[in-house]
Parts: structure tokens; C-alpha cells; sequence
């Protein structure tokens, strides 16, 4: 099965981030990606496990309301 590939310019704009984010990111690791020649490609699934693991709920959110 074919999974769309975003470049680092497409992820950062789907997860509202700076492209260098993005960049450290992949650099560090954190960012699973595919390598062709140079180009570095972020496929959809990765994109979507970044956004399910970086939800976390507010301090006091158990309730809906946050505490300030």
C-alpha cells in the first residue's frame, strides 16, 4: 500500500511548526522519515502519531476548565 510523503515544508505547515523544527526533529530522530538521494519525505502515518502523541491534556482539564 501507498502512503502519501509530505516534504519537511508540507509537515511543518500541517503541524503549524517552523520547517527548522522539523528539521531538528529528524536530525534528532524523534521524526520517523524516508530518504531519497537528499530529499527527505514524512509520510502521513508519521505525521498523524506525532499529532496523537503530543495531546495531553491541560492541568485540570479532567473537568473541562484549566486552572490558571
Amino acid at each position: 500500500m501507498l502512503t502519501k510523503l509530505f516534504t519537511v515544508q508540507e509537515t511543518a505547515e500541517a503541524l503549524r511548526i517552523r520547517p527548522s523544527t522539523v528539521r531538528a526533529w529528524v536530525l534528532r530522530r524523534k521524526i520517523n522519515t524516508f530518504r531519497v538521494g537528499r530529499a527527505v519525505r514524512i509520510s502521513a502515518d508519521e505525521i498523524k502519531r506525532v499529532l496523537e502523541d503530543g495531546l495531553r491534556p491541560a492541568k485540570g482539564a479532567a473537568n473541562g476548565r484549566s486552572e490558571v
